[in-house]
């Protein structure tokens, strides 16, 4: 009887050591898009936008994510920064969440490469993970954030 007890405890162990790791390997793999972005400011400096980004949460875990910084990218330059607010990311559910970002300066190429990164720390349970994001926008998008027409 005892042989039998332990053998369900080492089960029951790996199984919840799968499930977890699985469910880990699933939100690392959050996607992101943005929807929307509006101009709110504008100087020969800088432009400052708000903006609306969607997470989509593949797991089963409910993860709650701090205030997140990203980085707007061209051609692999630095060119912009801004902050997500804090939101919470239901079990296979999605997440509209509102922040702000500042571009500083215009590229210098004509079609560049951009591309918006960061990572989002999630408290899930008694730990925390970190997501790294890459979002490339649409063309109609990189235009707005490398002031081009």
């Amino acid at each position: 009887m005892r042989a039998a007890k332990k053998v369900i405890i080492i089960v029951s162990i790996i199984a919840l050591g799968i499930f977890g790791y699985s469910q880990y390997v699933l939100a690392s793999q959050i996607d992101v898009i943005i929807t929307q972005s509006n101009l709110i400011e504008e100087n020969e400096k800088e432009s400052k936008y708000d903006v609306e980004i969607e997470f989509q949460n593949p797991s089963l875990l409910v993860l709650t994510a701090g205030v997140t910084e990203f980085f707007i990218l061209a051609d692999d330059e630095i060119i912009g920064k801004g902050k997500l607010d804090s939101f919470i990311l239901p079990s296979l559910g999605n997440s509209l969440v509102k922040g702000t970002f500042t571009t500083t300066s215009d590229s210098n190429s004509d079609t560049p490469v951009v591309k918006i990164t960061g990572i989002t720390k999630y408290d899930v349970f008694i730990t925390s993970i970190e997501v790294p994001f890459i979002y490339y926008p649409t063309e109609e998008q990189a235009r707005e954030f490398i002031h081009q027409n």
